[in-house]
């Protein structure tokens, strides 16, 4: 096989089948006698280099030589020729230590070719003339092949040797024969264990069956044979009692076999193991071992008090004093959390002045008194105290609970001439904000101990206090010696602590404490934190809020009331939360400043007067409002510019309505008459550029010339009118203040006569319409090409809401006398106008 052509450098060559052998100039050759079937025989001869990390297959397939014909040349390069049967003989079997006598024969190769030829043999490799050299050599004219010495197994368990036949002048006639001499493998290495020693740990109290550990031994011998087939047992047990544990024959695993393994009887085990080859049997090689299994031990014994009574002496009114210590005795492992005490004061400690710990390094218990005892109330205190382990416990099956140890302490109280006392030892004393000086606010006395009275005991501040208070000497009457402000300094926290010394007659002295505090007052107004507002046109409400220096229940929830009645009816307060209310008009008012008096009254009864200046002005965003308004009638509203203009806007509209709708008024001055020859004054339909059709019919309204005066304005005093006039007694009036005030109405103050003329009353109007309207409406109703229609029926695109002030005009049901408040509130497209023209 080419081996070049597929990888040029193999460092590692291997065939799939262990009947081919493959060499490294890419010869095949068979390890044994191989017999071909009619199936071919394939095998994969794998090559890798280890340096490139590449690796490459061949495959190879064995077929059957065929028929040799002139033209099949080459055909041994590709078809193998099967070896002779005695040039390949099956592997040699040396048995490993073999007593000889050597040269001992193991094998001999030989050439069919030796018929026809003089053979020489000779052969090369592992024991011959590589290392271990001279172990082996084939007989030159025989090709017998001898060992000169006995193999280890262990150390060489095969070798393989490449023989060779060649002749005189150095002709193979063969190819060179791969052959194996495997070692045959002898008993003769005991097995022996992978630790000298075993060390195992298990619980004590474990149940039968669980495992402690497992041994392990080895053998060198060959690998599956009997000589490495160990088996383990058990040869003796310290101490020699019960057997304890068992040993399983073939894993080498150590379980507990004793029901009940007491650490306190019996703390370690050693156990004498042996390990056997051939299957345990008596004639194997066997070998010894040791294994200590330690047992662990469990919270299985409880603590016991070593005396059940204890009796010990205190001095009354001594605390964080040692009085006592006990001890106890625990069968488990010291230091272990299973013999680890904890003590308790299972009774007579209701008042918790007696506190016992535990000695950590002693395990002791140790026995304080955390809180002073008095002589006068018991003389003796009886304390039961338990112990307990830190662990839990942890009982063999079957066992009986534990119960907890407990012992008494009988504790003798020693009667101590001691101080007065107070009770309590603090006072607490609560002193309102701003009391007069010299205020009584309390009594703090002290009684001796011995008496129980408080005759002879005399009262005093030590210096260095906060100086609020001071005490009668003799009857501890408490009184104030200045203004308790929470405002100044040193009140601001709001308590002052101030200790107070009980001396009686023998100079004993008791000590004790007055905490001052000082109680919010209702001493501030609460006031509104902001007080001019801008309202625009959109009216949002204003959020009032109010602020009080004063702490609860003084301050919040705020009441808010508008004391001013006539201010009441036209806005209104709505609460908000405890500190906040709304005020919001309650209807449409006029714009103007409006000053409203506000009144803000805390929780506590107090009423702060506040001033509350709005500007309701005609505005988007309060940026807009320059603060140009006028005064309203009734002293606190006025109309700014913006409004103003957009009356004025607001009239053009509602004058060309008015025309189209009801026409114009007749020619004369004295005299009243419609002609039907001014329809040309009319408004009229078109669509077009070009002037439209005129329409004559005689239910057209004619305008007279006669009136035709424009637009007029008059200014009478403080009081101004605008009128814009089409036609004759088309007339759009400016509310001021409170009445109406009219062209006509100021003919004194320079107005021109002649417009009074081209005034018509309303109910003159109704009775000219009228009649006009209803026959042109039957004609409407009458004509089917809708002729009569064409000239006041008109199409428009929606353009939103209507006005809220409805209908007006000439032909409204509104009477003169009514007041034209909608002009105050016109719509968002007006005002639009409005601003356009403004800008312009």
């Amino acid at each position: 096989v080419d081996l070049k052509e597929c990888l040029q450098s193999a460092d590692f060559i291997s065939s799939s089948d262990e009947n081919f052998k493959v060499l490294e100039d890419g010869s095949v050759y068979t390890t044994s006698a191989l017999s071909l079937s009619a199936e071919k025989k394939t095998f994969t001869i794998l090559l890798k280099d280890i340096q490139e990390q590449v690796e490459k297959k061949i495959h190879v397939d064995l077929v059957e030589e065929e028929k040799k014909t002139p033209n099949t040349r080459h055909a041994r390069d590709t078809v193998l020729k099967r070896t002779k049967r005695r040039w390949g003989p099956i592997p040699s079997v040396m048995i490993e230590n073999s007593l000889g006598p050597f040269p001992l024969q193991i094998q001999q190769v030989q050439s069919d070719t030796a018929q026809n030829y003089t053979i020489y043999y000779s052969a090369s490799g592992p024991g011959i003339d590589q290392d271990p050299k001279g172990l082996f050599y084939i007989e030159r004219e025989t090709g017998n092949i001898f060992a000169t010495r006995a193999v280890d197994r262990e150390q060489y368990p095969s070798f393989q040797i490449i023989c060779f036949a060649t002749t005189p002048d150095g002709y193979s006639p063969e190819v060179p024969l791969v052959h194996t001499i495997r070692i045959e493998d002898d008993n003769d290495n005991a097995p022996y264990f992978t630790q000298d020693v075993f060390e195992f740990c298990v619980p004590e109290n474990s149940r039968p069956g669980v495992v402690v550990g497992k041994v392990i031994a080895e053998d060198r011998d060959e690998p599956y044979t009997l000589h490495t087939t160990l088996k383990y047992r058990i040869v003796s047990q310290t101490p020699p009692i019960t057997p304890a544990f068992s040993l399983h024959g073939d894993t080498g695993v150590i379980s507990v076999l004793l029901p009940q393994l007491d650490r306190e009887l019996v703390p370690s085990y050693t156990l004498l193991v042996e390990v056997r080859d051939m299957a345990g049997q008596p004639f194997g090689l066997c070998t010894t071992g040791t294994v200590v299994i330690k047992i662990e031990d469990t919270n299985d014994n409880a603590p016991t008090f070593k005396q059940l009574q204890y009796e010990t002496r205190v001095e009354e009114n001594r605390v964080n004093v040692e009085i006592l210590r006990v001890s106890v005795v625990d069968l488990d492992e010291p230091g272990s959390p299973g013999s680890g005490a904890v003590y308790e004061i299972i009774r007579g400690n209701d008042d918790q002045a007696f506190e016992i710990t535990t000695d950590k390094n002693t395990n002791e218990g140790i026995l304080c008194v955390v809180k002073g005892l008095d002589y006068e109330t018991a003389k003796q205190r009886i304390l039961v105290i338990g112990v307990n382990n830190e662990a839990p416990y942890l009982l063999a099956p079957h066992s009986q609970q534990l119960s907890q140890s407990t012992s008494s302490v009988t504790v003798h109280v020693l009667d101590v001439d001691e101080g007065p006392v107070f009770k309590p030892c603090l006072l607490r004393l609560d002193v309102k904000e701003c009391e007069d000086i010299g205020t009584a606010i309390g009594r703090y006395v002290a009684q001796d101990p011995e008496t129980g009275n408080s005759e002879g005991i005399r009262y005093r501040i030590p210096p260095g206090q906060c100086n609020w208070v001071n005490i009668d000497d003799k009857s501890g009457e408490i009184r104030t010696v200045r203004v308790l402000d929470r405002d100044i300094g040193e009140m601001r926290r709001g308590q002052c602590n101030v200790t107070v010394l009980a001396i009686d007659r023998n100079g004993k002295t008791g000590t004790g404490t007055i905490q001052v505090c000082i109680v919010p007052g209702n001493k501030n107004f609460p006031r509104i934190t902001q007080t001019d507002y801008i309202m625009c046109r959109d009216r949002k409400p204003i959020c009032l809020t109010a602020q009080d220096g004063d702490e609860a229940p003084y301050s919040a929830p705020f009441e808010y009331r508008i004391n001013d009645r006539r201010l009441a009816s036209m806005w209104k307060l709505t609460p908000h939360d405890d500190n906040s209310w709304y005020l919001s008009p309650k209807s449409d008012i006029p714009y103007g400043i409006y000053e409203i008096p506000v009144s803000v009254i805390d929780n506590g009864g107090k009423i702060g007067e506040n001033i509350v200046r709005v500007n309701l002005c005609d505005c988007v965003t309060p940026s807009e409002c320059d603060g140009r308004t006028r005064q309203l009638a009734g002293g606190n509203v006025t109309l700014g510019l913006w409004a103003i203009l957009a009356m004025i806007l607001g009239s053009l509209l509602l004058l060309l309505i008015l025309i189209t709708i009801c026409g114009c008024c007749g020619a004369g001055a004295m005299h009243r008459q419609v002609t039907d020859d001014c329809a040309n004054h009319n408004l009229i339909i078109s669509n077009t550029e070009a002037p439209g059709e005129e329409v004559m019919d005689h239910n057209i309204i004619p305008l007279q010339n006669t009136c035709d005066q424009g637009g007029y304005g008059v200014k009478t005093g403080e009081q101004q009118t605008f009128e814009m006039v089409k036609g004759r007694g088309h007339t759009l009036e400016s509310v001021k203040g409170g009445g109406h005030q009219t062209l006509g109405s100021v003919k004194e103050g320079g107005g021109q006569t002649m417009m009074d003329t081209c005034r018509y009353s309303y109910s003159e109007w109704h009775n000219f319409t009228h009649p006009r309207l209803g026959e042109k409406v039957h004609l409407c109703r009458q004509d089917e090409e809708q002729k009569h229609s064409e000239d006041y029926l008109l199409s428009y695109n929606y353009e939103g809401k209507g006005s809220l002030a409805g209908s007006v005009g000439c032909c409204s049901d509104q009477h003169e006398e009514e007041a034209l408040d909608f002009l105050d509130q016109l719509e968002p497209k007006f005002r639009t106008l409005a601003e356009t023209c403004i800008k312009r």
